[in-house]
């Protein structure tokens, strides 16, 4: 059943969620206790929530994530140890949150504001809690007099309430907790008023219990959420033990619903509703106003506890009214063991409906979409294209006037990277763009995928021509305000013979093909972290001549190298964050004005998109300083090359297999890594195809430069092709990752991954085995070592012969990247001087 639904768990674990209740994080040092991550009991019952189906659970979730032993003293002792801002990125990395919506109405020790959130996530937008709004207000020194009446503070309360509209996304109720959710529509305001004299008449604090008052109150801001059109959550079902669950049943609200008033209104019945799942679907079902969210169900419950519960809420509940929230709240982890479940929980529930013939696998794809994403976004009226957030309170989000969207954003560029790597786009004005290309894409003559470094047409052999037509159809998940073009989005496309389905020469594509089988065969997932070597150059005329030289003439890791580039780093920096691509680290290397920046690895098919995004936005960022960076192998034939380098490991869910065990150790790897890596090192001279891709790549790979020259592996030898690693964090005797030297920035992404990829099961499936490392210099064994391609030509020989390649990669795509190959060699042996023009095209 798991290979049968492999596209499902995909879409599942890429989908960027939109977390549509959550609370603040807390300090480090808050007395807010950390148990209370994996429990809503409090006092005494706290003692015994390590004794739950969920602590267990959750507890090893947690400990696999931080790599360290699964015990509450390791994982605290983790925390402390790295820190809110580390466990932070890991948590909400790991928990591919987009948006996050945070209802600050509840208090903790040491709450973190709204606005540190943002380092977190990339946008964050606030739910106002109306009971806290109200008791804000009563508690303040100026309501004590008694000439305070209800008409006074109603008042008081819309004033308020409107004066933050524009900065809020929606309303909360927890009326659940106070006096329960059999709410009267229609309280006097007699009674009200005598509500509220009885409140005035407690200690301050005051906490509003008065049913009265709250049915009031609450019947008020529902009327203003309809005036403002903003929806209202509400709290149902189940919590700590401050409300009487008697009360919490979501049916109690029908009069609410019933009324003419608030038919409009739309109502978010929060925590699945737990236990009262069914009647909560029952009431989505029959109500157009209401919609579910099953965060604090998940994760706090059991497996089939969570799985029961969203399974009661699809009964009858329409999918589109269906959402996912964390409602993390205090710690990091909530966020992530909130967001891990629901994945996991919510694949469990579609894959099942499919089995039972409740769903095709397209249509549960389209509901994970829904439940993850799109229908908070519609419901909130949030816009989020542009890496911002704003609620419409008039209008829908979809129904946004095109004017009202070019006043924001002029163009937008539809991205594709070609069989020779190059980055190329075509570019649609936005109105049209949301209005048509979104859904239906661009045309584009099949001749795209046949060109070549030097010519804009199709290399002959390729089998491609300017007769015939694709669809370039943007993939809206990778949709991006550009940083330094803040009126301008790019997306990346994919190619389409026909709607829906892929063409056979589309490097995306690809890519999702073999790691579809690697997912299928072995249940397993590659993750790729790369480090890009360019080189920064500045123009001076000389002569009448234009030249571009180097930036500076420093050395490795120079600080003076990095002091005169800071300001450029420092804006290239924050538009990769902006753009949430992840930065590990960043120095200068070894050529005249050549520079590393290093990115954290993520699932292979992400990183190869957000590799083009980086390189656009490195060398976008440099041309604005009126420099040029150039990802050119070796643009200066005298100095050091550039590489970009990628590291890569195995996962199985979110378990790294590639690492030994106390089972496996073949030199720190497990028996699934060492046949993966056998199989990349029998390949790759054909890899070499790909990821090494033009002549000017072999200028690069020579021996004594760390670019990996010979046929072999290493552990920690900087010298070897393939090199395994063991970063900080990692025992001694074990590797968590192995690099691949040979790979630099003329290759096309996603067909180099998808090489390695298709190497690596042809290792799998065969048992392969490595030989023994080399732990020197493979020049000081040149006799005795195979050397690895020397040119463009023999690589691609290799390819040529490579039947596993062609098979798993498609015969078509290798064809054709070996046409443009041979091209490139011929066109270069001939005019060795246009080299020199590359620098402006990688």
């Amino acid at each position: 059943m798991e290979a049968r639904y492999a596209v499902l768990r995909r879409a599942v674990e890429e989908v960027a969620a939109v977390d549509a209740h959550a609370h603040n994080l807390v300090a480090p040092g808050s007395a807010f206790p950390f148990l209370r991550c994996f429990s809503e009991a409090e006092g005494d019952a706290l003692a015994h929530a390590p004794h739950s189906l969920s602590f267990k659970r959750s507890l090893r979730d947690i400990a696999t994530l931080y790599n360290c032993e699964a015990s509450l003293e390791k994982v605290e002792e983790f925390r402390r140890a790295e820190g809110l801002e580390s466990i932070s990125s890991k948590c909400f990395r790991a928990a591919n949150i987009s948006v996050i919506l945070i209802d600050d109405g509840i208090t903790f020790d040491k709450m973190l504001d709204l606005e540190s959130h943002k380092a977190f996530a990339p946008i964050v937008g606030r739910v106002l809690r109306i009971e806290w709004l109200a008791e804000t207000i009563i508690n303040d020194k100026s309501f004590s007099g008694s000439s305070w009446t209800l008409d006074s503070f109603a008042e008081t309360y819309v004033t308020k309430l409107k004066s933050v509209s524009n900065q809020i996304i929606a309303l909360k109720s927890i009326a659940a907790y106070r006096s329960g959710l059999e709410i009267n529509p229609n309280v006097s305001k007699t009674d009200a008023e005598d509500g509220l004299r009885t409140e005035l008449r407690g200690r301050r604090p005051l906490r509003i219990r008065n049913k009265n008052l709250i049915d009031y109150l609450f019947t008020c801001s529902l009327e203003i959420a309809v005036s403002l059109n903003l929806p209202v959550q509400i709290h149902t079902g189940f919590g700590d033990k401050d409300l009487d669950l008697r009360k919490c049943n979501p049916l109690h609200l029908r009069a609410v619903l019933e009324d003419e008033r608030f038919t409009k209104c739309q109502i978010v019945l929060l925590h699945a509703s737990y236990p009262f799942s069914k009647e909560a679907s029952y009431l989505a079902s029959v109500y157009s106003q209401v919609y579910l969210d099953f965060g604090l169900a998940i994760p706090k419950l059991s497996v089939q506890g969570m799985t029961s519960s969203l399974k009661e809420l699809l009964e009858l509940a329409p999918i589109k009214k269906v959402m996912f929230s964390t409602d993390g709240y205090a710690f990091p982890e909530t966020y992530y063991l909130g967001a891990k479940r629901a994945r996991d929980v919510v694949y469990r529930v579609l894959s099942g409906a499919c089995e039972d013939g409740d769903l095709s696998i397209q249509e549960a794809i389209e509901a994970v979409e829904d439940i993850f994403r799109r229908n908070a976004l519609h419901l909130y009226k949030l816009n989020v294209a542009n890496g911002s957030i704003s609620h419409e309170t008039t209008i829908a989000a979809d129904s946004k006037s095109l004017s009202s969207i070019e006043q924001d954003v002029v163009f937008v560029r539809i991205v594709w990277n070609d069989a020779s790597g190059q980055h190329r786009c075509r570019v649609v004005p936005a109105g049209r763009f949301y209005e048509i290309t979104r859904n239906k894409g661009v045309g584009l003559t099949f001749a795209s995928m046949g060109m070549t470094s030097f010519c804009d047409g199709p290399a002959d052999g390729t089998n491609l021509t300017g007769v015939g037509e694709i669809r370039l159809v943007p993939d809206m998940s990778t949709l991006l305000r550009l940083p330094w073009s803040r009126r301008e989005e790019m997306v990346m496309a994919d190619m389409q013979i026909r709607p829906g389905e892929a063409w056979e020469y589309c490097p995306r594509n690809a890519l999702r093909k073999v790691t579809k089988v690697l997912l299928d065969e072995f249940n397993v997932t590659m993750k790729a972290g790369f480090e890009n070597e360019f080189y920064v150059r500045r123009k001076i005329v000389s002569d009448g001549l234009e030249q571009w030289v180097p930036y500076d003439n420093t050395s490795y890791c120079s600080t003076s190298a990095f002091d005169g580039a800071s300001s450029v780093l420092q804006e290239v920096y924050s538009s990769l964050k902006a753009s949430d691509i992840v930065v590990e680290q960043l120095h200068a290397e070894a050529g005249k004005g050549q520079f590393e920046i290093a990115l954290k690895y993520i699932l292979c098919t992400l990183a190869a998109d957000k590799l083009i995004y980086a390189r656009e936005i490195i060398k976008s960022v440099a041309r604005k300083h009126g420099l040029l960076a150039t990802f050119l192998p070796k643009p200066d034939l005298n100095d050091i090359g550039s590489g970009s380098h990628v590291h890569l490991s195995l996962w199985e869910v979110d378990q790294n297999v590639f690492m030994g065990s106390s089972k496996y150790n073949f030199y720190g790897m497990s028996k699934i890594g060492e046949q993966f890596l056998a199989g990349v090192y029998h390949h790759l001279p054909s890899i070499l195809a790909f990821t090494a891709p033009h002549p000017n790549s072999y200028d690069r790979i020579q021996p004594n430069t760390w670019s990996g020259a010979y046929l072999c592996w290493g552990k920690e030898n900087r010298e070897a092709p393939l090199r395994t690693a063991c970063p900080p964090g990692v025992p001694l005797d074990l590797v968590s990752n192995f690099e691949i030297k040979s790979f630099d920035g003329c290759a096309n992404p996603h067909l180099g991954l998808a090489a390695i990829v298709a190497a690596g099961i042809d290792g799998l499936r065969r048992g392969l085995k490595l030989p023994e490392p080399i732990e020197s210099n493979p020049a000081d064994y040149a006799s005795k070592l195979k050397r690895l391609p020397q040119n463009l030509q023999e690589s691609v020989e290799s390819l040529s012969a490579d039947k596993i390649l062609h098979e798993l990669i498609g015969d078509k795509l290798v064809t054709a990247a070996i046409a443009v190959r041979k091209a490139e060699i011929d066109h270069y042996a001939k005019n060795p001087g246009a080299f020199n023009d590359l620098i402006h095209r990688y």
